[in-house]
């Protein structure tokens, strides 16, 4: 797909499953915390906290009865650790290409303002995003439209692209809105696997793109 940038233009992307695997944060947090509770062993640790994770067994209440722990402070460490995550292929290539000619980038994420900063932070892209709308700083998640709303106050243009993956909650409000909307099929990692139930007219993008590398700026 083409996206044509020039100073009016703002692209805006959600976070978690849209420029990297959210499952590779999960991957992350549970070997910092193989890491804390067995220095010496964690890799088998981590093996069994991961296959019970695939299993879909409660990892935190098998990882807390083991080791004495409170389920809460387990939450804590996964939410509050460094990460250690890494873009898609082809997200700098398109980053670099809108900058280049003058265009915009938001980010609209839900979650914790800590945890997603910190994601942010890992991928290395800080320097490129004019705006950043975190679920937790403004009191709101998606679907609404109050989110994508921010992102307008606070980065002016007269286009916008919203791309990102969840076909549940992502392009509901930026359809509305008069957005270009563009969804990122899943890769086989996402932790939303169940795309194939809203796929109406309300909650479908514009346009589908395997990966980064069908996005040409022009």
């Amino acid at each position: 797909m083409d996206i044509k940038i020039d100073f009016n233009t703002v692209v805006v992307f959600d976070l978690d499953d849209t420029l990297y695997n959210e499952l590779d944060y999960l991957k992350s947090a549970y070997q910092s915390i193989a890491l804390s509770l067995e220095p010496n062993n964690w890799k088998v640790l981590y093996s069994k906290m991961f296959s019970l994770y695939r299993c879909r067994f409660n990892v935190f209440e098998f990882v807390a009865n083991s080791y004495n722990k409170e389920v809460e402070d387990l939450v804590d460490m996964y939410r509050n650790h460094d990460p250690d995550i890494r873009l898609f292929e082809g997200v700098l290539d398109v980053f670099d290409a809108i900058k280049s000619k003058n265009g915009k980038i938001g980010i609209i994420t839900d979650g914790r303002s800590k945890t997603q900063r910190a994601k942010i932070d890992s991928l290395g892209i800080l320097e490129y995003i004019d705006s950043i709308i975190i679920s937790e700083e403004i009191g709101s998640d998606k679907p609404c439209i109050t989110n994508y709303k921010a992102i307008e106050n606070s980065i002016s243009g007269k286009i916008y692209y919203y791309v990102a993956d969840n076909l549940k909650k992502d392009f509901i409000a930026p359809n509305s809105l008069g957005w270009y909307s563009v969804a990122l099929i899943d890769n086989g990692k996402n932790i939303h696997y169940d795309s194939h139930k809203y796929l109406d007219d309300r909650c479908l993008p514009n346009e589908l793109i395997i990966d980064f590398r069908d996005i040409k700026i022009i």
